[in-house]
């Protein structure tokens, strides 16, 4: 049971993570503006939510116009969960900079625009939340997933300063880092064009990316997470981080700081390791 209906914008909300939490929080009688890059502008009904809003997270311009489209109908945006996101695959001397730059532009940047142009109504309001959609490679640095790793690491510390500079407007920010689901992510995982048989990466990068699209096929639905979502966003006072998946990983995110380093190093190499 929701204490008050709130207007929440999910960033990415065509599929996965993004579509769960949307559909959920409609139903839990939130009104809810979803972005997708593929989206047609917003029609005359706006009474059936989501509400879809065309946003490329990699536009300056594109950001703007959305959330100004938003607080146009809606006069104000609650909630922000940001879970737009791309994986590469492969290996650090194979990928190239465009790779990486794409990767960085969508999963780090792409948070960063939706930040800045959404804050400043935020502050008027005196109140607001970020939930921003991180991963269990946001704390591990996953094996050939380099660039994605980097990506989810950098939205940690960028989410752990924010929540300093903002708590004094009463605006809360918070992470989320999900371990394998069953999403439409690992059929639209990206693999680097330097990833070929002629690598001499080749046969690791595909056991390790093997071992992890076994544990998203046979992960939880998306679902459990968008559960996990509704709840956070009745919580006075949220952490800064939440783990949610299969009980080893949210084992191994708390093994991290507890392991000797070399000895933790050897358990995510063999995991990844045929």
């Amino acid at each position: 049971m929701i204490n008050t209906p709130k207007t929440i914008l999910v960033v990415g909300a065509s599929s996965g993570f993004g579509k769960a939490c949307a559909d959920l929080l409609v139903r839990d009688g939130h009104k809810v503006y979803g972005t997708s890059r593929r989206a047609e502008p917003a029609g005359a009904n706006m009474d059936k939510f989501p509400v879809m809003v065309p946003m490329n997270v990699q536009q300056d311009d594109s950001v703007a116009s959305a959330i100004e489209q938003i607080i146009r109908l809606s006069g104000r945006i609650d909630v922000v969960i940001n879970s737009a996101g791309i994986g590469y695959a492969g290996s650090v001397e194979d990928m190239s900079m465009v790779e990486f730059k794409d990767q960085l532009e969508t999963n780090f940047f792409g948070v960063v625009r939706v930040t800045k142009a959404v804050l400043p109504h935020m502050r008027e309001q005196g109140c607001g939340l970020f939930i921003n959609i991180s991963s269990i490679g946001g704390f591990i640095g996953l094996p050939f997933q380099s660039a994605y790793s980097a990506s989810k690491f950098a939205l940690e510390g960028f989410t752990e300063s924010l929540r300093h500079e903002v708590k004094p407007f009463g605006i809360k920010a918070v992470l989320l880092q999900p371990g394998d689901f069953k999403t439409g992510f690992t059929n639209n995982r990206l693999f680097s064009k330097g990833q070929t048989p002629k690598s001499v990466y080749y046969q690791a990068c595909t056991d390790a990316i093997e071992t992890t699209i076994a544990g998203e096929v046979n992960g939880k639905s998306p679902d459990a997470l968008a559960v996990k979502v509704a709840r956070l966003i009745e919580r006075e006072q949220p952490s800064v981080r939440y783990t949610c998946g299969p009980a080893m990983q949210q084992l191994a995110a708390r093994a991290k700081y507890w392991m000797p380093a070399l000895l933790f190093e050897r358990l995510i190499a063999n995991e990844f390791k045929k």
